[in-house]
């Protein structure tokens, strides 16, 4: 597996927060799904609420 760095914005109560996770995962496409789902988890977001800028590997 490889690993990724996946950079963007959510939206909370006061305006956006920018974020940076690595990720463990096969492509790009999968770091960027499981992002998607660790922040909708751990701050209650939807995905429409979650702003990706950017995927590269680390």
């Amino acid at each position: 597996m490889s690993e990724f760095v996946v950079s963007g914005r959510f939206q909370d109560r006061t305006g956006y927060r920018a974020f940076e996770k690595d990720i463990d995962a096969p492509n790009r496409n999968v770091a960027q799904e499981h992002t998607l789902a660790q922040l909708g988890s751990e701050h209650g977001l939807k995905r429409t609420q979650i702003e990706i800028e950017g995927v590269t590997a680390a």
